[in-house]
């Protein structure tokens, strides 16, 4: 009997056979590598990288599809089933000795951003991230300073990976079709943070509170976090605005904040 997608998991399977090719070129894979998946859904990533002779891990929520893809994949021995909710799974668990893993999914939109962040307590132990995304997410990801786009996914995903675009891919790649384009965007976890930043939650803070009220000055945003002189000494104009201030910068604020 077919799975039909449910739409309370954020089901989208993705069926264009290029699109897979061209993802499966794109990650580089090699024998033994060690993989995790999140959210396989029936297997049409799940398959080319087993037979890559990748070591692979998938995690899937769904228990129906659990039990698909042990049937599916039982004669493959490289690859173990975690039938689990990846916002709350222990990825760092997985890790055997001094290796990294390498993690790829076609991310549920409803859950892709606290899902990435969850992954990036684990950082230190994952070597790349390759996501199916949608494009608007992707793009905010990437964007930069003075872009409309640049916000605070933008800076606080930029203060732990370097991230790429790969290529987009259309809404009739997947079964059902999302009302959005998609992308792939690879993440590579810094090896160390690209700025000096002396409390990740206050940096978190600063960028937060300056984004929400994202069409105000920096003076009249940060106000109740930091006076305009201490702003000015830095060698920052509070007459500009959030999408103008560069991840070092922001870092140099948070830097200010004693509690």
């Amino acid at each position: 009997m077919a799975h039909i997608p449910r739409k309370r998991f954020g089901q989208n399977f993705l069926h264009d056979h290029n699109i897979i090719y061209n993802i499966i070129s794109s990650i580089q894979t090699t024998p033994n590598q060690h993989w995790v998946e999140i959210g396989p859904g029936q297997g049409a990533l799940t398959e080319p990288l087993l037979r890559e002779k990748v070591r692979l891990d998938v995690v899937e929520l769904d228990r129906d599809l659990v039990v698909l893809l042990k049937d599916k994949f039982q004669l493959y021995p490289n690859l173990h089933i975690h039938s689990a909710d990846a916002l709350r799974f222990d990825f760092s668990a997985l890790v055997e000795g001094d290796e990294k893993l390498r993690i790829i999914g076609n991310l549920p939109y409803n859950i892709s951003t606290p899902l990435m962040f969850h992954l990036l307590d684990s950082a230190y132990c994952i070597e790349d991230m390759h996501f199916m995304l949608q494009k608007e997410v992707v793009d905010r990801i990437c964007a930069a300073p003075g872009s409309k786009k640049y916000g605070r996914l933008s800076v606080m995903m930029q203060y732990y990976c370097l991230p790429e675009l790969l290529f987009y891919v259309p809404p009739e790649s997947f079964d059902p079709a999302p009302q959005v384009m998609s992308a792939i965007v690879r993440l590579v976890p810094h090896s160390q943070p690209p700025v000096m930043v002396n409390d990740i939650s206050k940096l978190n803070r600063v960028v937060t509170q300056a984004f929400s009220q994202r069409r105000k000055t920096l003076r009249n945003s940060l106000k109740k976090l930091i006076a305009e002189e201490d702003i000015v000494a830095l060698g920052i104009a509070p007459t500009l605005r959030a999408e103008s201030i560069t991840l070092a910068e922001f870092a140099k604020l948070s830097n200010l904040l004693l509690s």
